[in-house]
């Protein structure tokens, strides 16, 4: 089942490796870049997705919305924090929503309202990798020698292979991105 995914721009933006040579965050090349990106994994995995950018400082006296690449974009008015936007967006769609970003407040808004939230690190990864033609995923997850399972006293039971619960059930939701 497809998603609306709801993306905090200059979060995300700020975590892919875009930024170079001297280029600004909020640079136009640096955006179109980044929506292509994004437009990309649309086409993958066919999630609908709004991307929301600040427009706090510079901004328009009035909320802009456009529609490029099959993404939904919208830059806040001036007086708005591009925060206020995701956490309206998220309000209006609840659990039928996932919202990435790294920000605690807009985490801690959306997961009261239902939404799965994925930190924009984890995004990512998931953002940038390639399918190749028989439609496997080309990216391996390498072995860093972490372990990633609780350490369980002697008074604990049950295997102590198996992940928590909770643990889990966040990898299922990571899986459908």
């Amino acid at each position: 089942m497809a998603l609306h995914l709801i993306v905090d721009g200059y979060n995300l933006l700020a975590q892919t490796s875009r930024i170079s040579g001297g280029a600004s965050l909020h640079s136009e090349m640096a955006r179109e870049a980044f929506l292509r990106d994004l437009a990309a994994y649309r086409q993958r995995k066919s999630h609908a997705i709004t991307v929301v950018f600040d427009g706090w400082h510079q901004g328009w006296g009035t909320e802009r919305r456009e529609y490029r690449l099959g993404l939904e974009v919208i830059f806040s008015r001036r007086g708005e924090k591009a925060d206020q936007v995701i956490q309206r967006l998220a309000a209006e769609f609840g659990s039928g929503c996932a919202v990435v970003s790294s920000d605690r407040e807009i985490v801690d808004f959306v997961r009261a309202q239902g939404a799965f939230v994925m930190k924009a690190q984890e995004f990512v990864g998931k953002l940038l990798e390639r399918q190749n033609s028989t439609g496997l995923s080309t990216h391996k997850e390498l072995d860093r020698g972490e372990d990633l399972r609780p350490k369980r006293g002697p008074e604990k039971r049950g295997n102590p292979r198996k992940l928590p619960k909770a643990l889990r059930q966040r990898s299922r939701q990571l899986k459908r991105f």
